[in-house]
């Protein structure tokens, strides 16, 4: 996969750029491209669509309801925390990460969450080949600067997974570098984790010096705040914190987050959105012969045409979490709680039910009851009750760059500053009667803050591993709301944390040592363990 010889599925005229050997020299791509500018054109309009094109990597022939490109990512780091659960039934597609057989390099799970990383790397650096180095072109300047800031984004959604926090493990082994310049991807080792964030950091510092200015023609391309939040996400997982709430500042200039009163119905679903920076936009057009593997069908529970409503596959919160959600903050409305109330629920109706009859309306083979917790979070673009699941998806959005500002000033020496900041956010826009509690560190307090406010979105397991938390399902002699397969907790050290590479890049790369460490959990280990937010 790393040397860019899987094969794709179509997407635009991504699967017509590669030569037989899957390779291609800089001087290639640029005496192809010359020939043919509407090549690199739609190579660069590919390496968007592909982040969320549903069968994408297996291709329509596989069937797979668990593949739809980055979002498939995002649900499967979320499913494996502490804070997103699912059922454990023969329909639920994600079960692997919640009961942890995701270290299996055989399981398709793992290969879906490298494959497209890896896939969008190796398009990012064909449109880097696409052009000269010395190019003083403005449009191709701007193509290479949103390349590199994809390639840094892809490096950025797999480091976390694949060795521990930049703190402890700077110096062992990450993930392989691919660029244009790799001599030879078949025997291409693991990078160190300080080298893969050091292309990293240099990718986002050429974008942001080379976006200044530029004007997208939509949120799902990438722009100076874009470049800014990632660098800043960078910054926070080496711990340069300062750094980070800085470019933070910088990413969210010009956004305002969602109102309370925006947010009194289900949402989550619309590019378009002021607080949204950037995203994925899913047109209907793309889901229309493939509704199962798409975000609505999955995160979502109010689609016809859906695993989630359709067989009771619901995500929902850990109670644990949800009991910790203060009654005045609208947030607690995202779920429904144990008696399948919400109040968001008032403000929508499916096939003529409103309010909380919602939660147990049932419809032959489109929708069952909620589960307790179920999530309301996410509505839909083309209405409640639609078959067509073409919610677009948040990547990045004006909140999350308020959370990394103030995490960034609280751990470099500016907390007071950064109380402010806190309480005046969530006082505003999420719970009028908010206070900072005494009751949990303000580390914690930011923590869960971005527990509760990210939930779903694919924060859970990079937070798990640049805090070094454990991963903390229930509480000995607590009710829990997950599965009991899926009722344990796992300590920060656990090896089984890390990701193993799929089977099909160890027999591509011979180069690769695989990471072996730790077993899976068993239900009802660790009980003990706490993590300061839902003790």
């Amino acid at each position: 996969m790393a040397a860019g010889l899987m094969a794709f599925s179509a997407c635009d005229d991504i699967d017509e750029q590669d030569p037989m050997s899957g390779q291609l020299t800089a001087s290639q791509v640029q005496q192809t491209n010359g020939a043919m500018p509407s090549r690199t054109q739609s190579t660069f309009s590919g390496m968007f669509t592909m982040m969320g094109k549903p069968c994408y990597t297996f291709g329509e022939s596989s069937g797979r309801a668990d593949d739809f490109g980055f979002i498939t990512m995002a649900i499967s780091q979320d499913f494996e925390g502490p804070d997103c659960g699912g059922v454990n039934s023969g329909y639920n597609w994600f079960s692997a990460c919640g009961e942890y057989t995701t270290r299996d390099p055989s399981y398709a799970n793992p290969y879906l969450r490298y494959a497209m990383p890896y896939n969008q790397i190796k398009v990012a650096n064909d449109v880097i080949a696409s052009f000269a180095a010395d190019t003083e072109d403005e449009n191709a300047i701007n193509q290479i600067a949103q390349a590199r800031a994809m390639r840094a984004f892809d490096y950025l959604s797999i480091a976390p997974y694949f060795q521990f926090r930049y703190e402890d493990a700077k110096d062992k082994p990450c993930v392989p570098i691919v660029t244009a310049e790799t001599a030879d991807p078949a025997n291409n080792p693991r990078a160190t984790v300080e080298e893969v964030y050091k292309l990293i950091i240099e990718d986002l510092t050429y974008a942001i010096e080379h976006l200044d200015g530029f004007q997208r023609p939509n949120k799902g391309q990438i722009d100076l705040n874009v470049a800014y939040g990632l660098r800043a996400r960078a910054y926070l997982n080496m711990g340069m914190f300062a750094e980070a709430a800085k470019d933070a500042a910088k990413a969210m200039e010009g956004y305002t987050p969602a109102s309370v009163g925006e947010l009194a119905a289900p949402s989550f679903y619309d590019i378009n959105d002021h607080n949204w920076i950037w995203g994925i936009n899913i047109d209907a057009s793309m889901v229309t012969d493939w509704s199962y593997p798409t975000s609505a069908s999955w995160i979502g529970s109010f689609s016809a045409a859906s695993y989630s409503a359709g067989v009771q596959c619901y995500a929902f919160i850990n109670n644990l979490l949800y009991d910790k959600i203060s009654a005045t903050d609208v947030r607690k409305g995202w779920w429904v709680d144990e008696n399948l109330h919400s109040p968001l629920l008032s403000n929508i109706s499916w096939s003529g039910v409103t309010g909380d009859a919602i939660s147990s309306l049932e419809i032959d083979d489109v929708k069952m009851a909620f589960l307790p917790y179920t999530n309301v979070k996410f509505g839909m673009k083309s209405g409640i009750g639609s078959e067509i699941n073409n919610n677009d998806w948040p990547l990045m959005r004006v909140e999350e760059m308020i959370l990394i500002e103030i995490e960034g000033l609280a751990k470099s020496g500016q907390e007071a500053q950064a109380r402010t900041k806190l309480e005046n956010f969530v006082k505003t826009y999420r719970d009028p009667s908010y206070r900072i509690p005494s009751s949990r560190t303000f580390n914690d307090e930011i923590w869960f803050q971005r527990r509760v406010e990210l939930w779903g979105e694919g924060f859970a397991m990079s937070d798990i591993m640049r805090l070094k938390k454990p991963v903390v399902r229930f509480h000995a002699n607590a009710a829990s709301c997950y599965p009991d397969a899926f009722q344990f907790n796992i300590s920060p050290e656990d090896g089984w944390l890390l990701m193993r590479f799929p089977q099909s890049e160890i027999n591509a790369n011979s180069a690769i040592v695989n990471n072996s460490d730790g077993t899976q959990p068993e239900p009802g280990q660790n009980a003990e363990l706490r993590d300061g937010v839902t003790d």
